[in-house]
């Protein structure tokens, strides 16, 4: 039961700071993700060694991540996303010095970064499942649209500025101050996320530990995992691909990395009608093989256009994966936080297999063809979609609990 209500106007205002949330952390990426060229540049990194800092944010992920669900459940997803805004402003700041003078401050910002990323992304997927069940409609793919386009909006920020020859700290630092003094304030505004108590004779909340043996959980984790292998890849290296493997200039390269973002922010702003018509799982099927086709013509297409042309189509492939397997996991209100984190720890391990991965076969072969590896996992991804049907509800709408111990088949 809930021990109190918000009002309709306290959860449209929760909304709008959810968007904000969503949006600062996606600008914030982009943001950094834009400058890589120039920072790989800056420190003549080959290939290989670009994968091994690139690995800083997906350590600083992976250890924030197991820990959110506990500090979101203790001190809730309003206090976690305005600590966290700090620790990633302090990382990206950090990572600017670097870019002047060596790999070390990098790496350090970049874990600073992960960590303050990892986090502050449960907490607002939580505060996102709690939104969405005032309001009584499924909003989580806008949310992540709202991501999206604030990932746009940082790309196109950074292409513009490298096409000025704007130094790459005074942007980073830049970027740094905008998220310590917009996101906090936002934050505000959350719905309390802790006024849910457990009723009588249903089950008590979750535990991460319980969770982490649950298999319907732990097969949406790898649902969720085999799209941000896609996505992260797309936001690490497409830009750095076309440069080096379709010869377009630096501008350009970073628009290829725009245009990836314009699709999957397309995808996530209209995905959830089509969730609502046709379910999640066709849905989410169709786009992971719609992915593939795209991965296929930016890797094999004889010309900077069809390059062009298969971003888009894996921007728009890779959509609905993450925010689809966020509301799955949120589908029990009273297991969300523990659920969420659990599906986004093993989800961020693409964050920690993607950078070295395409960095290593790329040095071996190249980068553009270490991209075929993310048409492998959306293949994957395809084969356990069914684990992201929504759970049955008993009469009274309560959650069976069976239905969130086992897997579908």
């Amino acid at each position: 039961m809930t021990s109190s209500t918000p009002t309709s106007a306290t959860v449209r205002s929760a909304t709008a700071a959810t968007y904000a949330a969503f949006i600062g952390s996606g600008f914030a990426f982009a943001s950094w993700a834009a400058r890589i060229p120039q920072i790989r540049d800056n420190l003549d990194l080959d290939p290989a060694a670009l994968g091994l800092v690139l690995l800083a944010i997906a350590a600083g992920s992976l250890v924030a991540l197991p820990l959110s669900g506990p500090v979101v459940t203790r001190i809730g997803s309003a206090r976690t996303v305005q600590a966290m805004a700090v620790v990633l402003a302090i990382g990206v700041a950090t990572a600017a010095v670097g870019s002047l003078v060596g790999v070390v401050p990098v790496v350090i910002g970049l874990f600073l970064l992960g960590f303050g990323n990892g986090a502050w992304d449960v907490a607002m997927n939580v505060q996102g499942t709690v939104v969405e069940r005032h309001l009584g409609r499924s909003i989580m793919a806008r949310f992540h649209a709202g991501f999206s386009l604030g990932t746009v909006a940082g790309a196109l920020l950074g292409a513009a500025l490298v096409a000025f020859d704007v130094p790459v700290a005074a942007h980073l630092a830049a970027v740094a101050v905008l998220v310590v003094l917009v996101v906090p304030a936002y934050a505000r505004r959350f719905v309390p996320d802790h006024g849910e108590a457990d009723a009588p004779g249903e089950p008590a909340r979750v535990g991460a530990l319980t969770a982490w043996r649950e298999p319907r959980t732990l097969l949406i984790g790898l649902f969720v995992l085999a799209f941000a292998f896609a996505e992260g890849v797309g936001n690490d290296w497409i830009s750095v691909a076309a440069i080096d493997g379709h010869h377009v200039p630096a501008a350009l390269g970073t628009l290829a990395f725009a245009a990836f973002l314009t699709a999957m922010t397309v995808g996530r702003w209209f995905g959830p009608g089509l969730l609502d018509r046709y379910g999640r799982v066709p849905v989410v099927r169709v786009l992971a093989l719609i992915g593939v086709v795209g991965v296929a013509l930016f890797v094999f297409g004889p010309t900077p256009w069809y390059a062009y042309a298969g971003t888009l189509l894996w921007g728009l492939g890779v959509s609905l994966g993450f925010p689809v397997g966020m509301s799955a996991g949120g589908d029990d209100p009273r297991r969300a936080a523990a659920r969420v984190s659990v599906i986004a720890s093993i989800g961020y391990c693409a964050f920690l297999a993607g950078p070295p991965t395409i960095g290593f076969i790329g040095a071996q072969a190249s980068v553009l063809r270490a991209l075929t590896s993310v048409a492998v996992l959306l293949g994957v991804a395809a084969l356990v979609a069914a684990n992201v049907r929504p759970l049955a509800t008993g009469p009274a709408g309560a959650l069976h609990d069976e239905d969130t111990l086992t897997p579908a088949a």
